[in-house]
């Protein structure tokens, strides 16, 4: 017994030692998230350590509230701080663009990130020529003006699977033969193994674009909340007009990658104006289930009734219909409380991983009508 308690004595300090060794300090330096007050919508480029920041006009830029969410034990200070910072208030009233570096745990690594804070409207017209960047996947500018606002995809996200070598086979990439230049070309393809083994399974990734952003740190465990939908709109929009061609894939196959016979197929097209009482509320992915609390703050929607597949260009035009028994408010209309999204997906189950390898939808020309 002395000897056993002897080996006691000798062990389980080394195995206390073994496990504060396991428990060394953290070595990440990353700005995973970035939320705050009066933030309509973030894009945040882990590649090239760039987040543009976009707030509604009217916002207070002397204390623009900016919550970073870090690695553990990270920490995050301005480059060159201004004389009214108060983290995590940071002065942009004078500087659209500053610089924040964030250090690891351990102190060994440092990540400097440029901070861009815009203050915009959205545009009424898209035409899909001007990308932000094409390495290693294809961003849209929202705009042709300036390229600062983007539109939002889940290439980020399929990244992840590493099926794709080059921009052209992700998702969503750009492409020729567009009715005046260049479209945007969403297909459905497949996340190969990697799908297969997350819970819950992902076998397919529809292509997909919309107005909103993108959060890569759901895109696993809640991948229909990674799609944040929406921006602020101050306008009444009547119309959504624009151009397609679809062609649909040769095997429809649910979430678990089982063949679903008799049935074909078919892409989306939808626009949505929503109440969002304050800045931080967006829809996401699962928008159109039946009890989702959130739907209920749909004001007007304006949506294909049912793609059929057509090789040549072909026109849309959607009326935006009022739901939910609801009426456009005014005072809220001008105050910036109702968001607007445009969304194109090549599956219109894509979200819930039904789809066809291969469904092809091609958009180009979009347009916004209002009063």
């Amino acid at each position: 017994m002395k000897f056993k308690n002897l080996l006691i004595g000798i062990f389980l300090p080394l195995f206390t030692i073994s496990c504060i060794q396991d428990e060394a300090p953290n070595v990440e330096a990353a700005i995973d998230k970035c939320s705050g007050a009066n933030i309509q919508l973030i894009n945040i480029n882990d590649i090239s350590r760039e987040i543009d920041i976009f707030v509604f006009d009217g916002a207070n830029l002397t204390a623009q509230e900016l919550n970073f969410t870090l690695p553990d034990g990270a920490t995050i200070t301005p480059d060159q701080p201004q004389s009214n910072d108060n983290p995590p208030y940071y002065d942009f009233s004078t500087v659209k663009q500053r610089k924040f570096t964030v250090t690891s745990e351990d102190g060994s690594n440092k990540a400097t990130y440029t901070l861009n804070l815009y203050m915009m409207e959205l545009p009424l017209k898209f035409s899909f020529e001007n990308l932000r960047e094409i390495n290693p996947y294809h961003i849209f500018y929202l705009t042709d003006i300036n390229g600062l606002m983007q539109w939002a995809s889940g290439n980020q996200g399929y990244k992840l699977c590493g099926e794709a070598s080059n921009a052209l086979q992700y998702p969503t990439a750009q492409a020729d033969g567009g009715i005046s230049g260049k479209c945007v070309k969403l297909v459905t393809r497949s996340t190969g193994s990697f799908g297969m083994n997350t819970t819950p399974k992902m076998p397919i990734a529809a292509g997909n674009l919309f107005i909103g952003s993108f959060d890569i740190a759901s895109a696993i465990l809640a991948p229909r909340q990674a799609t944040k939908f929406g921006f602020p709109f101050t306008r009444k929009p009547i119309k959504m007009s624009g151009y397609y061609k679809y062609k649909p894939g040769t095997t429809l196959t649910d979430q678990n990658g089982n063949v679903i016979p008799d049935k074909t197929d078919t892409g989306d097209i939808y626009a949505v104006l929503y109440e969002a009482p304050n800045s931080d509320f967006s829809l996401d992915g699962d928008l159109f289930t039946a009890d989702n609390e959130k739907a209920k703050n749909i004001v007007l929607l304006a949506r294909i009734d049912k793609m059929e597949a057509a090789d040549q260009w072909t026109r849309f035009d959607l009326d935006f219909k009022l739901q939910n028994n609801k009426t456009i408010n005014e005072e809220k209309l001008k105050a910036g409380k109702y968001k607007l999204t445009i969304v194109f997906s090549s599956s219109i189950q894509g979200g819930y991983f039904e789809g066809a390898i291969g469904s092809e939808l091609c958009i180009d020309e979009v347009e916004i009508t209002c009063e």
